[in-house]
């Protein structure tokens, strides 16, 4: 089972969760001090069966492209990681997929509210349908850029990330269906993973977090339609966060709840959780797209499967793929939200070149086998994701796809006796082998 966790759990917790747990407080105390579980999901874009990571790993039962694994590798060292292949990801928290199952169907405008760092955005971008439109949103722009970076790496183009305040949502009108809120919560499911949460705990952190959490509700409940699905969920135990708000949710905004449930540390597979879906029972105000402004396709619309069912948004020196279907929509998130993602960005431009953007290099809606491409070995791999220079073995010049165990993961310009690393600054591996 591990190594025993040396935790200073406070005493108001103890009492808490023997309140809670009764005779299965001793069971749960002992598996809070086993180390953390190591999942992963895995993208539609790949088969499982050529991942390396997946060596001896099980399959979670409630999540059909989840997996626990016997042990933690190093996973920045994985080019896979970096292609989009999977995602790590709390295997207790991959049941929204069970949630979403149940009550959602065909084609729908979601919200995923506090989405940061994407594990549940990446997990419903692979479970709506793909003519349904994901808004993933996060206030805080540090942890905002690194849900967008996941976005991309997943590969969705029905997808738009955002950094904006809940109210924002609220303010602009009835537009979704379902509505994902992950709250910022006191942690409590989190205890072994992070140490640091144990730290500062307290049951007046506690409150805090539940009035924080009904305030951002508050704000953003007349964003989802009337009879539209609210998935309400947190990494903590005790009732203020969660049963408690929940019923305050139904009685004060109006709503009926559906399910609600807990996973603990003594019988999930992860790390502790709680969700619960509602169904909206009011009425909000209907918002108002304007009509917006598209672009002829670039050259590089010749990569794009189906290309023709797509129109192009101009951002800045950047052209964007949006579905032709939602496309108004699209256009209006990029001109009134602080928008960090809108589709897939497909080319920038400089003078009169059209440079191929990281974005469209891993994303699902490529053509790969009408480009240029070549498939290197794990170093060179690595050696392209540190932004190192690299040599290619390709005749062709100019923009080249780089493949890594048949999965694109950037591009390259090939000038013949070197190759010109296009991969994202910002983006780069620091750590070496």
């Amino acid at each position: 089972m591990g190594n025993i966790v040396i935790l200073i759990i406070p005493n108001d917790f103890i009492l808490q969760m023997q309140q809670i747990l009764g005779d299965e407080y001793p069971e749960f105390e002992r598996a809070l001090r086993l180390p953390a579980t190591t999942s992963v999901r895995v993208n539609s874009k790949v088969e499982a069966s050529c991942l390396e990571v997946l060596k001896d790993a099980e399959l979670v039962p409630y999540c059909g492209t989840g997996y626990t694994l016997p042990k933690r590798p190093e996973f920045t060292l994985d080019p896979m990681l970096h292609a989009g292949a999977y995602y790590v990801q709390e295997a207790s928290s991959m049941y929204l997929e069970a949630v979403v199952r149940k009550y959602v169907n065909g084609r729908v405008t979601a919200l995923d509210l506090c989405a940061a760092p994407g594990g549940k955005s990446t997990h419903l971008a692979g479970l709506l349908t793909p003519d349904s439109l994901l808004v993933s949103n996060e206030i805080m722009p540090q942890r905002a850029n690194i849900l967008c970076e996941n976005l991309t790496k997943w590969g969705n183009v029905n997808t738009i990330v955002t950094n904006n305040k809940p109210s924002d949502f609220g303010k602009a009108g009835s537009m979704f269906d379902l509505i994902v809120t992950d709250v910022p919560c006191s942690g409590e499911g989190m205890f072994r993973k992070e140490p640091k949460a144990v730290e500062d705990w307290s049951l007046q952190a506690v409150q805090m977090c539940a009035e924080r959490q009904r305030s951002i509700l508050e704000d953003v409940w007349n964003a989802l339609k009337e009879g539209g699905l609210l998935i309400y969920s947190t990494c903590t135990f005790n009732s203020s966060e969660d049963e408690d708000n929940v019923e305050w949710i139904a009685s004060e905004l109006g709503a009926e709840i559906l399910e609600q449930k807990h996973f603990y540390f003594h019988n999930t597979l992860g790390e502790g959780f709680y969700i619960a879906a509602l169904r909206k029972t009011t009425v909000g105000g209907k918002p108002k797209i304007k009509p917006g402004k598209f672009e002829k396709a670039p050259a590089v619309s010749a990569f794009i499967k189906g290309a023709e069912n797509f129109k192009f948004i101009k951002v800045g020196d950047s052209l964007i793929a949006v579905p032709s279907a939602d496309a108004d929509i699209y256009a209006w998130f990029a001109t009134n939200f602080r928008t960090l993602k809108c589709g897939t960005e497909v080319c920038a431009f400089k003078g009169k070149d059209e440079i191929p953007a990281h974005a469209l290099a891993v994303s699902k809606i490529i053509d790969a086998d009408k480009t240029a491409s070549v498939d290197v070995d794990k170093a060179t791999a690595l050696n392209y994701l540190r932004r190192e220079a690299i040599a290619i073995n390709c005749n062709t010049k100019g923009y080249v796809l780089l493949k890594y165990n048949g999965t694109p993961i950037g591009w390259v310009k090939n000038l013949g006796n070197r190759a010109n690393n296009m991969y994202p600054e910002y983006w780069r591996v620091r750590i070496k082998s």
